[in-house]
């Protein structure tokens, strides 16, 4: 097996925005292949979400997005297991994502919403792209309700 270097580290930690200790073990079990570790990580942040997803959630955040045009706008709650979390830049970022997504494609619900393919990387569903968070924060996180509001 090939030497992990600090550069395939780091290279994989800008992509993924997942601890250097997670990386190192992806990209180990992957032999260096980054495409592999990145495979490696979706998997382990699927089976992580599920190990965390009965923990309580007691802290979050509301966030509103009011699209350009001004006839679009999205209330949603994301709320996680600590007020640590709910006060990173990041989750603020991901819940305001989110909203974005929610005013783009309308879904009914957050059953429907976790289904879709995600705006920015059709590729992943919605639900994929919270795994990728709750492996992120290494905390529970959850969409508890949204409202999308329309003048058209």
């Amino acid at each position: 097996m090939p030497a992990i270097t600090a550069q395939q580290i780091k290279e994989l930690r800008d992509k993924t925005n997942v601890s250097v200790m997670t990386c190192k073990k992806a990209l180990e079990e992957s032999e260096g292949d980054m495409e592999k570790a990145i495979e490696f990580l979706r998997k382990e942040g699927v089976k992580m979400a599920g190990e965390k997803a009965d923990r309580a959630l007691r802290a979050g955040i509301i966030d509103a997005y009011i699209h350009n045009n001004k006839q679009i706008g999205v209330l949603i709650e994301l709320r996680s297991e600590s007020d640590f979390v709910s006060r990173n830049d990041d989750f603020r970022i991901l819940a305001h994502e989110i909203s974005m997504h929610i005013a783009a494609y309308s879904p009914s619900d957050v059953n429907e919403l976790m289904k879709q393919p995600y705006i920015k990387n059709p590729e992943i569903t919605v639900k994929d792209y919270m795994q990728e968070h709750i492996q992120k924060f290494g905390e529970n996180i959850d969409i508890v309700r949204f409202a999308r509001y329309s003048v058209l």
